[in-house]
């Protein structure tokens, strides 16, 4: 019975051993398991739009510049490159120069925000070629500056592995077999390194190149990278089939770069705008530089202007209120539906409405046709000036033309008095000569007048001019009249 047993025992390893060998025999016969026909596939992937994560919070910050209407800004920005030196060090780990960051994320900005190069070496060229000159060029009202100011590495560096195996011995295995003993084994092991990068940017005014208080950002980023490894190895009364796995992957420097920048950015443009930019990034806290800001300006505000503005936010949310400058009932209702219990303007209330205001399409809408309403009552606001400035001056042309008219009237006293009569002696008698030819007088153009108001006549005047005149102009000399005749 035992033989029995044992031959059946041998009669199944024969049968594996003989499996296993065919299975392997398959796979060598396949072209794809020869190491001569080796080969890699390349993964072809068409060039898609960089997408960070503010790239979509760009736009917004230039459409909430709209929606609060602030003032234009023209940004201009010097180089901005590693300070660290780690680039040249690390062969490029880093990126040497990242102006070039710094323009593509000003520009996409938008809204009342303008990027302004710097590019003097162009300009001047361009003007030597005569293509273009100094004129209708955009100057601007700020410059940033800044760099990669901290690139730390190795701040935090862990390993871990794992190893697993199991044996066993058999002692009814076939005497040809190289070993009786069957195994598998497991093993695993992972790295993770950590560093981190920092970027300094300041706002300097332009006119007078000092920098603007407050108007700086300092953040930092954290980078990693990690390395994991994994064996399976499998052992049959000898042979030995095992597999091996590795992986290994970088946070991209470059790529954490730009999205400090293009964070940085957005607090430092909304900093000096006093927009509510945070909202627009994700769990972020308000930025204490604006709420002290927007406190100043609320006291230095009338009550008028106090209302008038809270009267604005309303009407671009959608509520149904009129820019008076007074706290009506629809005010009111508008109000207390941001905050309710709210019967003033104080400033708690002030900062809940500015800070309720969304940003989207139909806000926009809403602010462009307020923006249209406040254009066409300042046109009207100017012709109305105009109109009365015109009427100033007709109303002074009269009152001088009523000033200057009695003057020009002449008076008794100021007639010629008629000359005596010459005494008549006998002449001898002069020599017939020919008359001479009458001269041509030239005319001179006529003088242009201004419309005046025409003064009222005197009725002693039109009585002196029915007398008979004791001079009369001619074109030379003077005509005597009839009776000195």
């Amino acid at each position: 019975m035992n033989y029995l047993l044992g031959e059946m025992i041998k009669m199944k390893w024969i049968r594996s051993v003989l499996f296993l060998s065919l299975f392997l025999l398959v796979l060598i016969s396949c072209a794809s398991v020869d190491p001569r026909n080796v080969d890699v596939e390349i993964k072809e992937e068409p060039p898609t739009a960089k997408i960070t994560s503010f790239t979509e919070t760009l736009p917004l910050l230039g459409r909430m510049t709209e929606i609060y209407s602030t003032q234009e800004l023209r940004v201009q920005s010097k180089e901005i490159a590693d300070n660290t030196g780690t680039s040249g060090a690390t062969g490029g780990e880093i990126p040497r120069d990242i102006s070039e960051m710094l323009q593509s994320t000003l520009n996409s900005i938008g809204g009342k925000v303008t990027y302004v190069p710097y590019n003097p070496d162009f300009i001047q060229n361009q003007m030597v070629t005569g293509y273009s000159t100094f004129e209708n060029k955009t100057i601007p009202n700020v410059v940033i500056t800044g760099g990669i100011t901290e690139f730390d590495r190795g701040l935090e560096t862990r390993g871990s592995n794992v190893d697993a195996g199991i044996a066993a011995d058999f002692s009814h295995a076939p005497s040809w077999t190289p070993s009786n003993t069957v195994a598998a084994d497991y093993g695993t092991e992972e790295k993770f390194g950590l560093a981190s990068i920092t970027l300094d940017f300041n706002m300097i005014d332009f006119q007078s190149m000092a920098g603007i208080a407050k108007m700086q950002t300092v953040n930092s980023i954290k980078v990693s990278k990690a390395v994991s490894e994994k064996e399976l190895a499998i052992t049959l009364l000898g042979p030995t089939f095992g597999l091996k796995g590795s992986i290994k992957k970088v946070q991209g420097r470059h790529a954490a770069v730009r999205m400090l920048v293009q964070l940085s950015m957005v607090q430092i443009i909304g900093k000096y705008l006093m927009v509510p930019y945070w909202t627009l990034l994700p769990e972020a806290n308000p930025d204490p530089v604006v709420m002290d800001a927007v406190k100043k300006a609320f006291i230095n505000m009338s009550q008028v202007d106090r209302i008038i503005k809270v009267q604005e936010f309303l009407f671009i949310q959608g509520y149904d209120v009129r820019i008076t400058g007074e706290l009506d009932q629809q005010t009111l209702t508008a109000l207390q539906k941001v905050k309710p219990g709210a019967r003033t303007i104080d400033r708690e209330t002030y900062l809940a409405v500015f800070l309720s205001v969304p940003i989207n399409d139909d806000v926009f809408e809403r602010r462009i046709e307020l923006n249209k309403a406040y254009a066409a009552a300042a046109l009207e606001q100017k012709a109305k000036a105009a109109r009365a400035k015109r009427e100033r001056e007709v109303a002074a042309k009269k009152k001088a033309a009523r000033q200057e008219a009695p003057a020009s009237v002449p008076t008794p006293e100021s007639e010629p008095k008629p000359a005596p009569e010459p005494e008549l002696k006998p002449a001898p008698e002069p020599e017939s000569k020919p008359a001479p030819e009458p001269q041509e007088v030239a005319s001179a153009p006529a003088p242009k007048i201004e419309k005046q108001a025409t003064p009222k006549e005197d009725p002693s005047v039109k009585e002196e001019e029915k007398k008979p005149s004791a001079t009369k102009k001619g074109l030379g000399g003077t005509e005597l009249s009839e009776e000195e005749w």
